[in-house]
């Protein structure tokens, strides 16, 4: 198995800084972001290419297109920049997440929305990475209904899955659709007083012994099953963005999953 980071992972450190620790610990695949840190928002996609290629990285994604299932307002247009940027700092991909506010969005309306991104990422050259939020109120919560609104929009070719191990176990999702899925976010859970519903972004931590979210028998159902991409690390939690030394604290979960598999 081969590992990327998501810049959420060391998110005070500037993009060159993150690129040459990303190096270090031997991963050569990382993804960028829109919010935390505002990559997207702050640096000039050249500069992002050439700092890219420097260290030898390719960005897997940018995160996140958001609330990519309604399409309307002032969405298309973020859209159309979102991926004209990736296409010129030389990312693959744009992460998809679904409204999540309470609000229930049809299967309808997911489909037509997917179809209105298709040719705004196939011009480019782009994949488009869904990834369904496992919380309560989400209003896409499942991969097996992604699939199939996929397979509705007729976008088996620009359209893959993101498999988030946290919201995987949220969803109480067992199927992992390896076939389907273009990239995998890990991070694990290890407050034992949280409820599995009240579980939030802010309680992810790296995954290590204590994990809670059975991020190792996820991960090997996903190879068991051909998957060969990357495993990407997105921890939400401020005691992972405020670690004196992020590079030992991602290492030391790496090693806890290589040995642990």
């Amino acid at each position: 198995m081969r590992f990327a980071i998501n810049h959420i992972a060391a998110p005070t450190l500037p993009l060159a800084d993150f690129l040459a620790m990303a190096r270090r610990l031997g991963v050569t695949e990382v993804e960028i972001r829109n919010d935390l840190p505002d990559v997207m928002g702050s640096i000039d996609p050249a500069r992002v290419r050439a700092e890219a290629e420097h260290h030898g990285i390719t960005i897997a994604s940018i995160n996140a297109l958001y609330p990519f299932n309604v399409w309307s307002g002032d969405l298309p247009d973020r859209a159309v920049a979102m991926a004209d940027y990736a296409q010129a700092c030389g990312a693959r991909a744009l992460v998809m997440c679904p409204l999540n506010d309470g609000t229930d969005v049809p299967f309808d309306d997911l489909v037509a929305a997917l179809r209105a991104i298709r040719p705004i990422l196939s011009d480019r050259g782009l994949t488009g990475l869904v990834e369904p939020l496992g919380f309560p109120v989400s209003s896409l919560r499942l991969k097996a209904t992604a699939v199939r609104a996929i397979e509705a929009a007729g976008g088996a070719e620009v359209f893959r899955l993101m498999h988030d191990t946290f919201h995987h176990h949220l969803a109480a999702e067992t199927q992992v659709f390896a076939d389907w899925t273009g990239l995998v976010h890990i991070s694990g859970v290890t407050d034992p007083g949280v409820a599995v519903d009240d579980m939030l972004d802010a309680h992810r931590v790296l995954v290590d012994g204590g994990d809670r979210l059975d991020n190792l028998g996820q991960i090997r159902a996903l190879l068991d099953a051909g998957y060969d991409g990357p495993f990407s690390f997105e921890p939400f939690a401020t005691c992972v963005h405020d670690a004196a030394d992020p590079q030992a604290a991602l290492q030391a979960s790496i090693d806890h999953i290589r040995s642990a598999l």
